[in-house]
């Protein structure tokens, strides 16, 4: 399955008065590096929009476990996977390691979202093969 890694400095405005990683910040983390795996995937999160017609991927649930904290100044390696694809909907595992070792583990469960021409809203859709076999970490021919 397709996988990145990001590296990140943590800032003084990513901590709470302790010097410790405000855990809603992770999930913006995790989100962001969700971006980032849709550029590795070779689809950047605009280009799909454009080419395949959809609204979006958006989060249906978000978990994490905190193993150990994170503070100021240390770097970390964010390592984003997409653990499964469905139908319509995907999964996305990250670990946010320091020296090798997991300090915080999530995951994100998001759909392939397009808007209903008849009624305007959202609904789920099928994720295209060339994404899914993207997302496979398999390339696309051509």
């Amino acid at each position: 399955m397709l996988s990145n890694t990001v590296t990140r400095l943590i800032e003084w405005g990513d901590c709470d008065p302790a010097g410790i990683v405000f855990n809603p910040n992770f999930f913006r983390w995790f989100d962001h590096c969700t971006t980032l795996l849709y550029e590795a995937a070779g689809w950047p999160k605009q280009v799909m929009v454009e080419t395949f017609g959809i609204a979006g991927c958006p989060l249906v649930e978000t978990t994490a476990k905190f193993l150990a904290p994170c503070r100021y100044g240390e770097e970390v390696e964010i390592t984003s996977t997409i653990a499964e694809v469905r139908n319509s909907g995907f999964d996305i595992r990250h670990m946010l390691q320091k020296d090798g070792k997991v300090r915080v583990e999530g995951k994100e469960t998001r759909v392939w979202t397009a808007c209903d021409p008849e009624t305007g809203r959202l609904k789920s859709a099928v994720i295209p093969e060339e994404v899914v076999q993207r997302f496979r970490g398999k390339p696309v021919p051509g």
